[in-house]
């Protein structure tokens, strides 16, 4: 038996709490194949982030009339913002109840705001987004 003794570490009195913001909050629900912005979060200012910034996304919603497909993304600042994460078109029915997860992590954040985005494609009316969760986590 060794006398040497194993190090142990707790972080039962450490606040992680500023490293961590999230919405529930639905900013928008998707028109007619206009990429629209469902969630925003911000970056807690003053933190030192030496990795990077993950994300975690979902969102509940009503798929619109002749949509075929749906993509959801995570974009640095705005819709129009680099790309972090994207599904992909995933097939979708029109009037069916839809969700999307997404997942991704920004190795260089340099940015104050990050949006979770949904596109419809072939929509004819507005597809309604019912709840969304958007996580934002800076380590």
């Amino acid at each position: 038996m060794s006398s040497i003794t194993p190090i142990t570490l707790s972080a039962a009195h450490m606040d992680g709490s500023p490293r961590i913001n999230y919405t529930s909050t639905v900013v928008g629900s998707p028109a007619t194949s206009a990429e629209t912005i469902v969630a925003s979060v911000t970056v807690p200012p003053g933190l030192d982030i030496t990795d990077g910034i993950l994300l975690v996304g979902q969102a509940a919603f009503t798929v619109g009339t002749s949509c075929t497909a749906v993509t959801a993304k995570i974009h640095q600042t705005n819709a129009s913002g680099s790309t972090v994460y994207s599904t992909g078109a995933t097939t979708a029915t029109a009037g069916q109840l839809g969700t999307r997860s997404v997942v991704g992590f920004d190795p260089a954040p340099g940015v104050g705001t990050y949006v979770f985005t949904l596109t419809v494609a072939n929509g004819a009316a507005t597809s309604t987004v019912s709840a969304v969760t958007f996580v934002l986590v800076a380590i």
